[in-house]
């Protein structure tokens, strides 16, 4: 009896979780759909507001230091011996 009691539980369980999750889900999906599209209208707002052939940089990596080349020391020609 006890066994039967856990299967028929078990089973009453995972159909409750499957109807949760056909309800749940499509909702979660649409609500991460309309984020991600209004995100998209946004860039391409920002990207009209600049005028036509300006330039944006986002990143500029430093410029290495010119003092380092001077401490490399004097350059010596290579010849091959045979």
């Amino acid at each position: 009896m006890v066994l039967l009691r856990f299967i028929f539980i078990t089973i009453l369980v995972l159909w409750l979780i499957r109807m949760l999750i056909r309800l749940v889900l499509p909702m979660l999906f649409n609500n991460l759909a309309s984020k991600m599209q209004s995100q998209a209208t946004g860039q391409q707002q920002q990207r009209r507001q600049r005028p036509e052939g300006s330039i944006s940089i986002d990143y500029m990596p430093p410029r290495p230091d010119q003092s380092k080349t001077d401490k490399l020391g004097d350059f010596v020609d290579y010849e091959e011996i045979k």
